[in-house]
């Protein structure tokens, strides 16, 4: 008797060595041409579905190690320029300070004067602290990315394109500029 499945059942008449089984194996190793066709078919789509997979994981991979890094230069920068919002609050005070210390000194206030100068100067050192440097101004040639001209003047002492003179200074926390100097350029 023969299954579907083309196993049979051996016959009680004959021995075991004389039986011939046919296994599901035997069909699995020798299909036949349809059934051949099925698993070529089968193993195409497997294989085109594996690739997408594979490719779609690279993608998500070199997404991910690029966000790692963009996180990674994020922090630094949060790091590297903490105190910008800091300084650029005292920004105004120490200008305040230095208008202060403009003013003419007389027996009378030398005593507040010096107070006042003590305080700019620790702020001074303060934000200097934080990586913050005063832009050098007067004599060297204008940069717009430190400086803000407001006024050209014609000046024979200077160069063309020189800065005059510094009407408020400018300020650069590590490499980047946090206020530019303004400045008079002469023509």
């Amino acid at each position: 008797m023969e299954e579907n499945n083309k196993e049979t059942i051996p016959e009680e008449t004959t021995s075991e060595n004389e039986q011939e089984e046919v296994t599901v194996e035997d069909v699995e190793t020798n299909p036949s041409g349809d059934e051949l066709e099925e698993l070529k078919t089968q193993l195409e789509v497997l294989q085109k579905e594996k690739d997408e997979l594979y490719s779609r994981m690279l993608r998500n991979q070199a997404e991910f190690d690029n966000f790692k890094k963009r996180t990674q230069k994020e922090k630094e920068a949060d790091r590297k320029y903490k105190s910008q919002d800091l300084v650029n609050e005292l920004l105004p005070a120490l200008d305040n300070f230095e208008r202060a210390l403009q003013t003419e000194t007389t027996e009378e206030n030398k005593g507040f004067v010096e107070g006042i100068s003590m305080v700019y100067k620790q702020l001074t050192e303060a934000i200097a602290s934080q990586g913050v440097e005063v832009i050098e101004t007067v004599g060297k040639e204008f940069d717009p990315t430190y400086h803000h001209a407001v006024m050209q003047v014609e000046e024979e002492e200077f160069d063309s394109n020189t800065v005059v003179e510094e009407l408020q200074k400018g300020y650069v926390l590590k490499d980047r500029v946090i206020r530019p100097a303004m400045v008079k350029v002469n023509k």
